[in-house]
């Protein structure tokens, strides 16, 4: 079978080939899914940087990719929550990345079946980036009314975060460019801030909590401008020392800075490590399905054009997802 891999550390145009490869074998509780489609992600190129490399072992070459939709086409034995021919998608764990691929082998207990009303395009964009949103703003308890910017919400994980946070009943401020300031509204946020022409921090302030997709300055920035009280959510900002410990950091201590920005708003503070999670892909098939949710795709390439997917999700300029279709 076809399938997408990092050959090397380094620049993506010269460290992804489309190679021949076996195709998967079945272990226990495993089902075998035909892909239809997968979904790119930052994670994706960033280990094609050798970024991650002291985090996620790679043996090379590997095939790349997290998110997939297709059909179910065998079984091992032991599997009884689906049946051949179901249409499914997940967000596979570690030791089955490859989703960019023909055929991937995934724990039944991370798969679940697709949205009945989407295509396999669309529901290929939703696993990681839903996990990512629910995992986060549940994580720090988002509930009606309460008042919560979320940064970069014309991307993937923004986007969905904007649309989940509205299903809970939350005033949504959010922060985008120029061109996608009508976009991202149509979305359902209360205040699209144009980070070009205006300063968020002037705009968004007293707030129950931030969600923090950016990082760096941005992570320390969100103090400023919650309440006392407040919720700092990240997922790319420093661990909190639960998550370190989580994460096998055994001897992890938050910053003198994070520390002193926390106690002095006695805030809490919270980065969140996605996890698969079959339950909550069955409440995104249900959001999908009632509309609170609209899966948001950029640009779909086919599975030969998958080098420059990734080198156009790495300007950054993508809104939504940026898909890979395998028909």
């Amino acid at each position: 079978m076809k399938a997408l891999q990092i050959i090397k550390y380094g620049e993506i145009k010269d460290s992804l080939s489309i190679n021949e490869v076996k195709k998967p074998t079945l272990k226990p509780n495993d089902i075998l899914v035909e892909v239809k489609a997968a979904s790119l992600n930052p994670i994706d190129y960033k280990m094609v940087e050798g970024k991650l490399k002291e985090m996620i072992s790679l043996n090379l070459p590997s095939t790349i990719g997290f998110d997939v939709s297709g059909v179910v086409v065998d079984k091992s034995a032991d599997v009884n929550n689906f049946e051949i021919g179901d249409e499914v998608y997940s967000r596979v764990p570690q030791e089955q990345m490859g989703t960019v691929a023909e055929f991937v082998s995934i724990k039944s207990n991370l798969v679940a079946k697709k949205p009945s009303n989407i295509s396999f395009e669309e529901a290929a964009g939703l696993p990681l980036a839903g996990l990512t949103a629910i995992q986060a703003l549940d994580r720090v308890g988002i509930k009606e009314n309460d008042r919560i910017l979320i940064h970069a919400g014309s991307g993937g994980v923004g986007s969905f975060a904007i649309q989940y946070a509205k299903a809970k009943g939350a005033i949504v401020y959010t922060t985008t460019s120029s061109k996608n300031v009508d976009w991202v509204k149509a979305l359902g946020a209360d205040r699209v801030i144009d980070y070009k022409t205006e300063d968020y921090k002037e705009v968004a302030q007293n707030l129950d909590i931030v969600f923090d997709t950016l990082g760096d300055d941005y992570t320390f920035d969100a103090f400023k401008i919650i309440k006392e009280g407040g919720k700092v959510t990240t997922i790319v900002g420093p661990p909190d020392e639960e998550t370190a410990k989580q994460m096998g950091m055994k001897e992890y201590k938050l910053s003198e800075k994070l520390a002193r920005l926390i106690k002095e708003k006695d805030a809490i503070y919270k980065l969140t490590w996605m996890q698969p999670n079959a339950e909550q892909l069955k409440t995104i098939s249900k959001m999908v399905e009632n509309g609170d949710i609209q899966p948001i795709i950029d640009l779909i390439y086919p599975l030969e054009d998958g080098v420059d997917a990734y080198l156009y999700l790495a300007t950054g300029k993508a809104k939504g997802k940026v898909i890979i279709s395998m028909s």
